[in-house]
């Protein structure tokens, strides 16, 4: 069963890649790096407000009622905009309830990782949220997730998607993955192969 970065991973490849390029007016090597970088931070955010069981309560809820995962089915359409309104395609929404006030803090970090401008950034992050909503929405039908369930699936998928992330372009989010504020992030990653799943975001 694939797991969440797999299915954005397989989603996001080619020519939806592009076109996610093409939203936010970059080129598609920056954004590629940008995404890579983004996804750690969006995916350990999330982990963390499941660390209680009313916050992984309340993103079981969320996604039973909005992210059934069908968005990934269509992402071309959800980036021409060509899909607007209701709460799953509500990215700055979604970003406000995943990141709070540590939204501007993720922005330049993901802007210093890749290159990209802040303006550039700020569009990126209200794209990638509610794909990131929709792999997770469709993992938890695919496996009947409870909410404890969910909190173990992204403890797992947030640190392999910061192992799997090409070498050097966490630095600049290092102090905010590095949640126990040891100064060394890499100390929380489990020691577990990860990388084929970003790897294809790359060609690799």
């Amino acid at each position: 069963m694939n797991g969440i970065l797999d299915l954005l991973a397989d989603n996001l490849g080619g020519q939806n890649m592009g076109q996610l390029a093409s939203a936010i007016g970059a080129d598609q090597s920056k954004t590629q790096t940008a995404v890579a970088a983004a996804l750690p931070a969006i995916l350990s955010a999330m982990n963390r407000n499941t660390n209680d069981t009313q916050g992984a309560q309340n993103l079981a809820n969320a996604l039973q009622r909005d992210h059934d995962g069908s968005l990934l089915d269509n992402l071309g359409g959800f980036l021409s905009g060509a899909m607007s309104g209701g709460k799953a395609t509500d990215g700055s929404g979604i970003l406000g309830h995943i990141l709070g006030g540590q939204t501007q803090a993720v922005e330049q970090g993901v802007a210093k990782a890749s290159g990209l401008d802040m303006s550039q950034v700020a569009k990126l992050l209200p794209l990638l949220a509610p794909m990131v909503m929709a792999a997770l929405g469709r993992r938890q039908r695919q496996a009947n997730l409870d909410p404890t369930g969910l909190s173990g699936i992204l403890g797992q998928e947030s640190q392999r998607a910061r192992q799997a992330a090409p070498d050097g372009i966490l630095g600049a989010l290092s102090g905010f993955l590095d949640k126990d504020g040891d100064g060394d992030f890499k100390d929380d990653l489990l020691q577990q192969a990860g990388s084929a799943a970003l790897g294809k975001l790359f060609g690799r």
